[in-house]
């Protein structure tokens, strides 16, 4: 298996350092000017006294499964405190002071789920404009932390609106600004099983990827478990002349095989790729029999290496009553073997995990999403192979 070294410092990784497009970088750089001003990406932070206390030991960290410098949270995991009012409260509130905690943890980067944080908070409400990302950025600076990715906009027109293009051009910008290498968004392609849907959206998505492509972004998609469902292709059509049978390929499976490789990716979340092992592992096939086909999500991933950028390192304890297989808890703490996860997928210096719990947040428990932020990071760092 290839691995990927992202720490070469290249035009695309220099351009995203500074947060400008590619454009703009392109005709205001020279090859000596951006010698000049090749600089660290990351300020000073807290993070950095833990990373050197990791690389002292026996092992210099070489075995840890996720280097410290790929460790990363989406901050819908953390999304109460970003919305905390800041004067309601003691507890971090708003992206700075979430910054400067998760910074403390460990973490070195982090995956948007929107711009926006309570209205008291520095900056106001909505970050997501130009200044606001400027704003961000000189935050994420000043805590050590890297952007990169987000849950942004995805056209919902196709053929693409104006009013749409230009809604998506816009958020690529902030990407940019970010420093962001990925923009994604948390909806499944399309909603049917049916292959000419995934046919028409793949249409979409390798015209979105390609606009992103342009402006040095990869485009991806964030899935749940019906998104890994078996793809309807074949057998007896039904009354409005849609297949009802399966060849055996799942949706996801067959979106790979019909996009552009090069423009457009997607983000595995790891827990809901469970649940789909747990859910869909029989299909009709176009003759009628029925055939058995159990999901391994890391096979996916070492079969299509780079077109897995980012993970969702999200945990779950076996429930069969539950209906899904599994009931969702803090990252390191559940039955999912991640260990054997990222042995397998390999390309730890490509992969980005991301920390996530949906069910962080709690009403009667104000800190309980930074606890289990911290609880994450400390599990995810403590991943080593096997000796």
């Amino acid at each position: 298996m290839t691995a990927f070294n992202d720490e070469a410092v290249t035009g695309d990784s220099l351009r995203r350092a500074l947060g400008v497009s590619r454009r703009r970088f392109l005709s205001t750089c020279t090859a000596a000017t951006a010698a000049a001003v090749a600089a660290p990406v990351f300020g000073a932070a807290p993070a950095l006294a833990q990373d050197g206390a990791e690389a002292a030991g026996h092992d210099g960290g070489r075995s840890a499964l996720v280097p410290p410098h790929k460790r990363g949270i989406i901050l819908y995991t953390v999304r109460d405190a970003v919305g905390r009012d800041p004067l309601a409260s003691d507890l971090p509130s708003g992206f700075r002071e979430v910054f400067k905690q998760l910074s403390r943890f460990g973490y070195r980067q982090v995956e948007f789920a929107g711009y926006g944080q309570h209205a008291g908070a520095p900056g106001g409400a909505d970050l997501g404009t130009v200044q606001g990302a400027k704003l961000l950025r000189s935050w994420l600076d000043e805590y050590g932390l890297r952007a990169q990715g987000s849950h942004g906009f995805i056209p919902p027109s196709w053929p693409l609106t104006p009013s749409d293009l230009d809604t998506f051009k816009r958020f690529l910008e902030i990407a940019n600004i970010l420093g962001m290498e990925h923009m994604g968004t948390g909806a499944d392609p399309t909603n049917t099983p049916y292959r000419a849907d995934w046919d028409v959206a793949a249409q979409k998505w390798n015209t979105l990827g390609a606009i992103a492509c342009r402006e040095g972004i990869k485009l991806y998609t964030h899935n749940h478990d019906s998104a890994y469902d078996f793809l309807l292709d074949g057998g007896p059509l039904d009354a409005q002349g849609r297949p009802t049978r399966s060849s055996g390929i799942r949706k996801l499976e067959y979106f790979l095989k019909v996009t552009d490789r090069k423009s457009v990716y997607l983000e595995l979340d790891v827990f809901w790729a469970h649940v789909a092992q747990y859910k869909f592992h029989t299909y009709t096939a176009h003759d009628g029999s029925q055939r058995e086909s159990v999901f391994d999500p890391a096979g996916l991933v070492v079969r299509n290496t780079n077109r897995f950028p980012l993970f969702h390192a999200k945990d779950g304890v076996v429930n069969p009553q539950s209906g899904l297989g599994y009931d969702m808890v803090p990252f390191g703490t559940g039955d999912i073997d991640y260990r054997r996860f990222f042995t397998r997928v390999g390309a730890k210096n490509y992969h980005n995990p991301m920390v996530e719990q949906d069910t962080a947040p709690s009403a009667s428990v104000p800190g309980q999403s930074l606890e289990y932020a911290r609880v994450g990071y400390n599990n995810l760092a403590a991943l080593r192979a096997r000796s």
